[in-house]
Parts: structure tokens; C-alpha cells; sequence
């Protein structure tokens, strides 16, 4: 009997020892991997009032490094940006709002907040003044762009840089794909205001970010179901479509916005979707005229391009930015 139990004794202590170390080597792995895989300055998901509207924003990156301020457009929100807050954390510090009646900002009522481009870029400036931003660049896509040319009208010292996702400023730029709205612009009505509700359907939405896509299952589909979701609240169509007509107004300022373009120079990059029906690949090239330093790059996709070609315009962007 005794030397089983001598035997069992000593298998029992081995397998302590085995746990004992096999445990601590596991945990101290564990501690390595999870330093080098978690950001040191992940998302937040923030918001300030700016003039009586609540403007939410996500944040991510250290303040003291290079700020990109991200201007999304429709009928997106700061979601569309999600790759590059999630990946250029670790160089720059990042900047995505959401206009009022967009995303995740208070939807006023048209009584108390009128909606034109004119008042979402207020709000934008607004909440970057508020946060203490006097140097940027800004990133534009769509609705970015009017936006984005009203805020670096004003303050042209501020922006160090423009990257340019399919947001236009040049009139040969409006595709076809601009046509109800052109019809709505020359005589509003019910009947053209009807013509218009197939874009907050959620086929017309998926439509928006699959058309002129290589694989449309490439494409996260959470992306138009939130859209749908937005589009979907009372008075929502109303006050996008409000929106639509007021875009006639942009395309006055386009002189104004190129010859800030002629007058400062910022350094541009490009990445655009040659494929987008809204903004056609001829509206990235009206820019050569007017910017001399120019990164152009076109991509075989549509009219949100980071969907399918996120990681090769975040590389862009990476190195891009180390050149100004």
C-alpha cells in the first residue's frame, strides 16, 4: 500500500506544479496580448449643446496629436467613419459629428431649428469651437463637403488639409443620379416631393451604399438599416427633404469654395468612387484646376467608398497626412 501512495503523492504535487505554472504563464500571456491589441485611446461616444441642439460626436486618438475633423454625409452619420476612428487612433486624433437631425444629435422641429447647410455648418463650427479646435484637417463625403467648404471659408488659417471622399464643388460634378432633385429645385411641390420617398425606403437606402460596388455583400448592412431607422422618426422626410432643396443654395457658393481652393492651397487628397451617380469621377477632377497638391486617387467602387476599399484609404491617409 505504502508505495501507491508515495506514487500518488508525487503525481498529485507534479500536477500542482503543472497548474501552478501553467496558470501564471497563461495570465502573463494574457496581460502582453491584451496591451498590444486594445487602443490606449478608444471611441468615445460624446455630445455638446451648441446653441440649444445637443450635437453628439465620437472621439477617439490623444488631443495632443494631429486633429481630422470627419463630415459625414447622407443619409449616413459619423457611423460611415467607423473604420478610420477604430484604426487612426494611434497617430491622430479624430473628430465625428453628427448634424442635428442626423445620427445620434437632437432632431429639433423645424420651428425651433430651421434646416439648411447654412445651419448644420453653424452647428459643426460651433461645436469645434467649443471643443477648442484651431487646427484640423477635414475629412468630406457628400454632405461634408458643403459643410465642410463653409467652415474652411471662414476659418482658412485652421485647415491643414482636405480629404476628399466624393465631396463635390464643381457643377460638371452633379451626376445623374441628381435628377428628382433638380426637379424638385425648379418647382417644389407634392408631386415632386413624392417623387422623392423611394430614397428613405430601405431598398432605396441599401441601394445608396451598394450601387457601384464590386461585392455588394461587402457592404455592412447595418449601415442603411440604421439610416432607416433615423428616416423612419415623425417628420423625418420632410425636414431631408428640406435638405434636398436647400442644396441648390451650395451650388452658388461653388465659385466662393474654389476660389478658397485658388487662394490658400491646402493640400487635397482624393479618394473617390468612380462608380457613385451622384458624384461622378469628373467632379474629382474639376479640383486639378484649382489645388496644385493634389494625392488623386479613384477607386472602382461607389458612393461610399470606405465600405469596400476602407483599408487601402486608410493607408492613403496615413501617409498623406505625414506629408503636411
Amino acid at each position: 500500500m505504502k508505495p501507491i501512495i508515495k506514487i500518488s503523492l508525487i503525481t498529485f504535487l507534479a500536477i500542482i506544479t503543472f497548474f501552478t505554472f501553467s496558470s501564471y504563464t497563461v495570465k502573463d500571456t494574457s496581460h502582453s496580448l491584451t496591451e498590444d491589441t486594445i487602443s490606449k485611446y478608444p471611441i468615445m461616444y460624446r455630445s455638446l449643446e451648441v446653441n440649444g441642439v445637443n450635437i453628439a460626436y465620437r472621439e477617439a486618438g490623444n488631443p495632443k496629436d494631429p486633429t481630422i475633423v470627419l463630415l459625414h454625409g447622407f443619409p449616413s452619420s459619423s457611423h460611415q467613419y467607423r473604420k478610420i476612428l477604430d484604426q487612426l487612433s494611434d497617430e491622430y486624433h479624430l473628430i465625428a459629428p453628427d448634424y442635428p437631425g442626423f445620427g445620434n444629435s437632437d432632431f429639433p422641429s423645424q420651428d425651433v431649428y430651421t434646416y439648411t447647410f447654412d445651419n448644420l455648418a453653424t452647428s459643426i463650427d460651433g461645436l469645434l469651437e467649443k471643443l477648442g479646435l484651431n487646427s484640423y484637417a477635414l475629412m468630406i463625403q457628400d454632405y461634408g463637403a458643403p459643410v465642410g467648404f463653409r467652415i474652411a471659408t471662414a476659418h482658412p488659417e485652421r485647415v491643414t488639409a482636405i480629404i476628399n471622399q466624393n465631396g463635390n464643388a464643381y457643377e460638371e460634378g452633379l451626376g445623374p443620379a441628381w435628377a428628382g432633385i433638380q426637379a424638385l429645385w425648379k418647382n417644389r411641390n407634392a408631386e415632386t416631393e413624392k417623387a422623392l420617398l423611394p430614397a428613405f425606403s430601405l431598398e432605396g437606402l441599401k441601394w445608396q451604399y451598394t450601387h457601384g460596388t464590386r461585392n455588394p455583400e461587402a457592404v455592412n448592412p447595418d449601415t442603411w438599416h440604421l439610416d432607416y431607422l433615423r428616416l423612419s422618426r415623425p417628420n423625418a422626410h420632410k425636414v431631408n427633404i428640406d435638405l434636398f432643396d436647400d442644396y441648390q443654395n451650395n451650388i452658388k457658393l461653388y465659385p466662393k469654395w474654389q476660389q478658397y481652393l485658388r487662394d490658400n492651397q491646402p493640400p487635397m487628397l482624393i479618394v473617390w468612387g468612380k462608380n457613385d451617380l451622384f458624384f461622378p469621377e469628373i467632379g474629382a477632377e474639376a479640383f486639378k484646376r484649382d489645388v496644385k497638391n493634389i494625392d488623386y486617387n479613384i477607386y472602382d467602387t461607389g458612393h461610399f467608398v470606405l465600405e469596400e476599399e476602407g483599408d487601402a484609404i486608410i493607408a492613403k491617409i496615413r501617409s498623406f497626412m505625414q506629408t503636411i
